[in-house]
């Protein structure tokens, strides 16, 4: 489903965030990406999610490469934005409608799905906002924020999730849901989090950024046990 082979970013007149990453990752797979604050783990999220390209190596998703030129035509575009969903780390940058219903309905919407209203129905009843349906989204809490957040993503129930620390403000309810819907999804994910403890909910496989590489790749377990590990990603 996605394939990264040798893959670097950096940001023009700057060294690279990392360089010479390669994975592969199936289709329904959990996976939990790791590293310290800064160490490039939104950027890696936000290139799967085609909102940057690799600066050197390849992108391949469904066995095709994501570049720039491709994400300009409509057809594809329509496709990717169909099938990955993409939460920010930080809620605000995504919300930008009058009220929750909008902001819910703006996905389904643009790309015409028929059954629009039943999923904003659904989503914001399971993410405990259906009763701020009619408020401003700038009015919301922090916790209500994310809950939305999390709702304009879900709502699309995509292929592919890429997950910016979706548990970040949640209240203990909520992230239990969230854990446990997850864990039951056909959806391939991909969920980068500080919460070491709640790691193992998220997925067997961790992929951990240290370094400006890809320093493993490989079972959760082993990553949490290896001390050195930890230490040099920051997260011991």
């Amino acid at each position: 489903m996605i394939e990264l082979e040798q893959a670097a970013f950096g940001w023009p007149e700057a060294a690279p965030v990392w360089a010479e990453v390669s994975l592969r990752v199936q289709p329904g797979e959990k996976l939990v990406l790791l590293g310290a604050n800064g160490g490039g783990k939104s950027t890696l999220l936000q290139l799967l999610g085609a909102l940057v390209f690799p600066t050197a190596g390849r992108y391949r998703y469904d066995g095709e490469a994501v570049t720039p030129a491709r994400a300009r035509r409509t057809d594809w575009a329509r496709r990717f934005r169909r099938e990955v969903g993409l939460l920010f780390q930080h809620p605000e940058a995504m919300l930008f409608n009058p009220t929750v219903r909008d902001e819910i309905g703006y996905g389904p919407r643009r790309l015409g799905l028929p059954d629009a209203e039943r999923r904003i129905g659904e989503w914001a009843a399971r993410l405990r906002i259906d009763h701020l349906l009619d408020k401003p989204p700038f009015l919301l809490s922090g916790g209500e924020k994310q809950r939305l957040a999390l709702a304009c993503v879900l709502v699309m129930e995509p292929r592919l999730l890429l997950l910016d620390e979706p548990l970040a403000h949640l209240d203990p309810r909520t992230a239990g849901f969230l854990l446990d819907w997850l864990a039951q999804s056909p959806a391939t994910v991909i969920t980068s989090t500080h919460q070491l403890a709640s790691a193992p909910r998220l997925g067997a496989r961790a992929l951990v950024l240290a370094g400006g590489g890809l320093a493993h790749d490989g079972p959760l377990a082993a990553a949490l046990a290896d001390t050195a590990l930890l230490a040099r990603a920051e997260l011991a």
